[in-house]
């Protein structure tokens, strides 16, 4: 995720210690906080997210330049209010589980296959069987990790291993509205801390609706918002009042803070001399692969589709960290130029909006200076360069955060040639570990089954999504956000450790998803029956925006009798 540009001036530290020095004082009843009443606390929050959520959905929409009314603003919903709701909840469900006595996790979820320990943790209640039905998500921990491990491990910070009192810097993405909030709840949940968070100078519009939600927390020295560029970040970074750091945007952002941007900042890494030792935690981006298996399929399969393609890319104008960057296709497929027609026709059809990251502008002429013949859609906001052969190209070795798409033939005469080639080019080549996706036929994935498993266990990144883009690993809340283990401060990639983790899994290594290829009812015809309609992600969904405010209220407070419209408002999408 691209920095934002370096703030030169001379901060106000003022507000930034007395901030700094409230929490200091709650630091230590944070801690001996007792279980019920972390659980009262959650429970209060989640009416403020359903009073805010109108608010910060429209603050994001208003930024963005298309409005509430949008069907644009379904993002906003659902990258916002719903993913905190979600989160909240997910925190709920196991908190209460330790609260009676229970484990974190059900004995019969944990389990090994070809040697490997492995979590199952979604679906994680009757609600996600019933909202994200098909939908399944499991956990992959590191080698060498047991079962009896993973259990012991889980959620030590309420199971006799609780940590020290301390103040955690979050410094806040500007991009998703819910980063900044779920990356606080991970901080005060998980790791025992209370935070100071600094809000993005992109997005400090949301700091009022932040603060209602966390009202509670606030009142109570808990947690504190301030505002600030660069240099605000910078003095945080290094004040001897902030315990841990965790921050969301590129790598270069991290390197200013643990090597500085003066001429001896290539020495002080070289050197391993970093100007910042605090517990370290980030989420970085990255370029992101989306992988195609060849396979037999239908219109319908080629429509759909290139909808989740294009979804995956433009959600968010593309200013998404785990947005689909490179499109991978099988060069020997005679679908690829089906699909890719598909993906030209829908490029035409949306809507025009707004780049509206800062520097966006910037990176799209790049790309248009990199490939003049670049195909440009929607007023030129969008681009299309469907033929990559070199491998220093711009679009392999830098995140555009922004709308472009790259598209990349490999050879393979067969499905498991052309996956064993995929996951060695996105392995290899191109560079961050964050998230992938890979689009398989349910048919091809039965006959393949083999070479599947084995590209799915190969790919090195902290979040896969196998018929379902990895974005949707960062909104459940059960299933571990983060780069893939084996980063370093030398060699950041994206990012160093995992967020959202609601079981608190230890040793993690990635985590992998999994949905239905085809939407209710067609899955019936794939042999993949679901009751999961289009997702309200994608961007054709012609219903999202209902969908998802309807769907806000329901996951914070769930009620049998809001089911139906709900229901009627997710299949008309």
């Amino acid at each position: 995720m691209p920095a934002t540009a370096p703030d030169r001036s001379a901060p106000d530290t003022a507000p930034l210690d007395r901030a700094l020095l409230a929490l200091r004082r709650g630091a230590g009843t944070w801690s001996a906080a007792p279980l019920d009443r972390r659980i009262d606390l959650l429970e209060r929050l989640l009416p403020r997210v359903v009073a805010a959520s109108a608010g910060m959905a429209a603050a994001g929409a208003d930024a963005k330049g298309y409005g509430a009314a949008s069907p644009w603003a379904a993002e906003d919903w659902t990258g916002g209010p719903w993913a905190l709701a979600q989160n909240v909840q997910a925190y709920l469900h196991v908190l209460r589980r330790i609260a009676t006595g229970r484990a974190p996790l059900d004995p019969g979820a944990v389990h090994e296959r070809d040697g490997r320990t492995v979590v199952d943790v979604f679906p994680a209640t009757g609600w996600d069987r019933v909202l994200l039905n098909g939908f399944t998500a499991e956990v992959r921990t590191l080698p060498g990790t047991s079962p009896e491990q993973v259990h012991e491990r889980a959620a030590g910070q309420y199971r006799g291993r609780p940590g020290r009192p301390g103040v955690g810097l979050v410094l806040g993405a500007g991009n998703v509205a819910a980063i900044t909030a779920l990356d606080i709840l991970h901080k005060l949940y998980v790791e025992g801390e209370v935070v100071i968070a600094k809000m993005n100078p992109v997005n400090a519009y949301l700091r009022p609706h932040f603060e209602h939600v966390f009202a509670d927390f606030i009142a109570r020295d808990w947690v504190r918002f301030v505002d600030g560029g660069a240099a605000e970040g910078a003095y945080l970074t290094r004040h001897e009042g902030v315990d841990s750091i965790h921050v969301t945007g590129s790598d270069r952002t991290h390197d200013a803070i643990v090597w500085g941007t003066g001429d001896d900042a290539a020495g002080r890494r070289k050197e391993d001399r970093p100007l910042v030792v605090k517990p370290f935690s980030s989420e970085l981006g990255g370029v992101s692969p989306c992988i195609v298996a060849p396979g037999p399929w239908s219109d319908s399969d080629f429509r759909y589709q290139a909808e989740h393609i294009v979804s995956s890319k433009m959600n968010n104008s593309g200013h998404n960290c785990i947005a689909s960057q490179v499109l991978v296709l099988p060069e020997e497929w005679d679908g690829t130029e089906r699909l890719l027609a598909e993906i030209r026709r829908l490029l035409r059809t949306l809507p025009p909006r707004t780049d509206y990251y800062p520097g966006a502008d910037r990176r799209l002429a790049a790309v248009h200076a990199a490939h003049p013949a670049a195909e440009a859609y929607g007023d030129g906001c969008r681009l299309l360069v469907p033929a990559i052969a070199d491998h220093d190209d711009l679009l392999l070795t830098t995140e555009v955060f922004a709308s472009a798409l790259g598209v990349v033939r490999l050879p393979g005469s067969t499905t498991a040639a052309f996956l064993h080639r995929a996951v060695d080019f996105a392995n290899e080549v191109l560079p961050g570990s964050l998230g992938a996706t890979l689009l398989i036929h349910p048919r091809t994935a039965r006959a393949e089954r083999t070479a599947l498993e084995s590209a799915v266990a190969a790919l090195r990144y902290g979040t896969l999504g196998v018929n379902c883009w990895s974005a949707v690993g960062f909104l459940l809340g059960y299933t571990p956000w983060g780069a893939y283990p084996g980063n370093t401060r030398q060699a950041i990639g994206s990012g160093v450790g995992f967020v959202h983790n609601a079981f608190m899994i230890e040793d993690v290594e990635k985590t992998v998803l999994r949905a239905p290829f085809a939407p209710a009812p067609r899955g019936l015809v794939t042999a993949e029956p679901s009751l999961s309609p289009r997702p309200p992600y994608f961007v054709t969904n012609r219903t999202a925006l209902t969908t998802v405010e309807r769907l806000v209220h329901f996951t914070a407070a769930p009620r049998v009798r809001e089911l139906p419209a709900l229901f009627v408002s997710a299949l008309r999408g």
